[in-house]
């Protein structure tokens, strides 16, 4: 990763920007669709984009494993979205429905639901699961970047 710019996934489209590291805070679009790369919201993956996020962000990247009948998952939901306002632009926040997503929720094994997981350059560096409030996310996952 080169010291003055960063590549960062768009989560409308999918393709991968080069965004000087200085100019990430200024609310960047992506040069392909020109819709803004920083949401401040949750992203939903899909097993088939799932490798291109996690893979060529230079972004941290939290994902929330996680099923519509999960109680736990969806009292954090809302917690999960907070965090995500709170931590972007400097990690980006996804989660991925292990019910209709299964081949990549079992490729990393998720056994409980929610289950947090930080990937940095395309490999794992914490899991976490259980629900957990926004300041606890937040706090956790700056723990782990």
């Amino acid at each position: 990763m080169s010291n003055d710019a960063i590549h960062v996934v768009c989560p409308h489209c999918d393709s991968v920007n080069r965004i000087p590291r200085l100019r990430v805070s200024e609310q960047p679009n992506c040069g392909r669709c020109h819709k803004g790369l920083f949401l401040g919201q949750v992203i939903e993956l899909r097993d088939n984009q799932f490798s291109q996020h996690i893979d060529r962000n230079d972004l941290p990247v939290v994902v929330d494993f996680w099923a519509p009948w999960c109680g736990p998952c969806k009292a954090m939901g809302p917690a999960f979205n907070e965090a995500a306002r709170s931590l972007e632009p400097r990690v980006r926040l996804a989660k991925l429905n292990t019910e209709t997503q299964q081949a990549t929720a079992s490729r990393y094994g998720i056994r409980s639901i929610p289950t947090m997981i930080v990937f940095r350059q395309g490999r794992e560096v914490a899991r976490q699961a259980g629900a957990m409030s926004a300041v606890d996310i937040v706090r956790w996952v700056n723990g782990q970047i």
